[in-house]
C-alpha cells in the first residue's frame, strides 16, 4: 500500500507541478518544506544531525537554521524535477552557470572519456539536462531500483526524456556497459557519495569514516577516462550554480586497491569542500557515516 501511495504521489506531482507558474510552485515548494521541518520527523533529525558533523561548531539555533534551509533546498530540487520535462530549452539553458568547464569539455574533446562524480548537492537532474542541452553531449548514468516497480519506470522515463541513458544499479551488467561508454569516448554522470554495499570505500569525511562507492575510480583506471568530481549549489537566485574540480589522478604506483583508496578519498575530499560551502544544499537525509548505521547494515 505505501509504495503505491509512493507511486501516486510522484505521479501526481509530474502531472500537477509542472503545469503550475514558477512562482507559485516555488512557494509551494518552500510551504511543504516548512511543514515536514516543523513536525521534526525522521528525515529532518536525521539531516540535523548529518549537519551537525559538518558544522561542528553550530549551536542548536544554528543547526535548526540550517536544516530548515536544508528542507527548503531540497523540496526546491523536487520541485525543479517534477518541473524540468516542461522547461523550455531556453530555461534549462539558463538554469545552470558552471566553473570550471573547460575540466569537462577538454576531457571530451581529447576522446578520453569523462566520468563525473557528484554528491547529492543542489540539483543534478537540472546539470545533466544542462550537459545534454547547453553542451549537446549525452551521457550515461545509473539509477536505484525502486520499488513498486511502476515508480523506478517512471524515474527512468523522466530521466530519459532529460537526454540521458539510464542503467539499473543491480543486475550486473551497469558496469561493464559504462565502461564501454567511456572507452568509446563517452560520459558518465555518477552520484557518489554514499554506498552501504560491501564493495564500498572507506574514507575520512569531516573526521569520522563513511564508505564511498568504488566504481568511479575503477572505471577511471580501468578506461583511462578522466574522473572529474562536481559540485552544484543554490543561491537567491533561479539559476543554479556549480563547480567542475580538476581531475582526480590515478596514482603512479602501488595495487588497484590501494589506487582505488586514494582516489575516492580525493573524491571525498571535493565533496567535502562543496559541502562545506554550502551545507544547506546537501540532501543527505540518510545516515552516512559508519558510527551512525545500525549494525546489519554495516555488516
Amino acid at each position: 500500500m505505501n509504495e503505491r501511495i509512493s507511486d501516486a504521489l510522484y505521479g501526481l506531482g509530474w502531472s500537477t507541478v509542472k503545469k503550475l507558474p514558477e512562482p507559485v510552485a516555488v512557494r509551494l515548494g518552500q510551504t511543504i518544506a516548512d511543514t515536514v521541518w516543523k513536525r521534526r520527523g525522521k528525515g529532518v533529525l536525521r539531516l540535523e544531525a548529518n549537519l551537525a558533523r559538518v558544522v561542528p561548531d553550530a549551536g542548536p539555533e544554528r543547526l535548526a537554521e540550517l536544516s530548515r534551509a536544508g528542507m527548503r533546498s531540497y523540496l526546491r530540487y523536487w520541485m525543479e524535477s517534477f518541473r524540468l520535462p516542461a522547461w523550455s530549452e531556453t530555461r534549462i539553458k539558463d538554469g545552470f552557470e558552471p566553473e570550471g568547464l573547460h575540466h569537462l569539455t577538454d576531457g571530451l574533446a581529447a576522446g578520453k572519456g569523462v566520468i563525473l562524480a557528484l554528491p547529492h548537492l543542489g540539483n543534478w537532474d537540472l546539470a545533466g539536462a544542462w550537459v545534454t542541452r547547453n553542451l549537446g553531449v549525452p551521457f550515461t548514468t545509473v539509477a536505484e531500483r525502486l520499488k513498486p516497480e511502476t515508480l523506478y519506470d517512471r524515474f527512468v522515463a523522466y530521466r530519459e526524456g532529460l537526454g540521458m541513458e539510464v542503467l539499473p544499479h543491480t543486475g550486473g551488467s551497469a558496469f561493464g556497459t559504462l565502461a564501454r561508454r567511456l572507452r568509446a569516448g563517452g560520459l558518465v554522470c555518477l552520484v557518489a557519495d554514499r554506498d552501504l554495499s560491501a564493495s564500498g570505500v572507506e574514507v575520512k569525511f569531516f573526521g569520522d569514516t563513511a564508505r564511498m562507492p568504488a566504481g568511479p575510480a575503477i572505471l577511471a583506471q580501468q578506461t583511462g577516462a578522466l574522473l572529474l568530481p562536481v559540485t552544484l549549489w543554490f543561491d537567491a537566485t533561479p539559476v543554479m550554480k556549480g563547480r567542475v574540480h580538476p581531475p582526480v589522478e590515478v596514482p603512479g604506483t602501488g595495487t588497484r586497491a590501494e589506487k582505488t583508496s586514494l582516489m575516492t578519498q580525493a573524491l571525498a575530499d571535493a565533496f567535502a569542500e562543496g559541502i562545506a560551502d554550502h551545507p544547506e544544499d546537501w540532501h543527505m537525509l540518510q545516515r552516512l557515516w559508519l558510527a551512525d548505521l545500525e549494525p546489519r547494515e554495516q555488516s
